[in-house]
């Protein structure tokens, strides 16, 4: 009884590592296979408006400041809300810059960025991931002032994956 015993045993071991090897693979393979996923890339353009922004944590303007924020994004002709955000900034360097971390929330998923966001000029931030639609998304976020009094912003989301 032995002698046939440890072949089968054997057998039926190579071939549960046969069958784990198999699902692994194909979970990977069905991981990188995404259809609707933007696969070559994208340009997204919106427009947020800056109205519940609040700094706290200090008086006056100090390094270790918070800003934290909530609000409305609109489509790229500033007409019609199509997402919203969130986020928080800490002061940098008084005067000139913060360092931000924030999520817009659109219909198809969220995309989430972090990087420096100037008192006077434009910034580009990273794309550090998303959800849905944008779940292994990476690249850039080009922040562009539409107004001197730093009200609007356009959101400009140049996405790889």
């Amino acid at each position: 009884m032995k002698r046939v015993l440890v072949p089968t045993v054997a057998a039926a071991a190579a071939v549960l590592v046969l069958a784990v090897v198999n699902a692994s693979a194909g979970h990977t393979k069905a991981q990188h296979h995404n259809p609707g996923h933007l696969n070559k890339g994208g340009t997204i353009r919106v427009v947020e408006r800056a109205t519940t922004d609040a700094v706290t944590n200090g008086s006056g303007d100090s390094a270790g400041n918070i800003l934290t924020f909530a609000n409305d994004v609109f489509d790229s002709a500033n007409a019609n809300k199509v997402a919203s955000d969130q986020g928080s900034c800490v002061r940098i360097v008084v005067g000139k810059s913060w360092e931000c971390t924030w999520t817009t929330f659109l219909p198809a998923g969220q995309i989430t960025v972090e990087g420096p966001f100037y008192d006077s000029s434009d910034s580009t931030l990273a794309v550090t991931g998303g959800t849905g639609k944008y779940r292994n998304v990476r690249g850039s976020m080009d922040l562009k002032y539409r107004n001197p009094a730093g009200t609007e912003f356009d959101f400009i989301f140049h996405l790889i994956g």
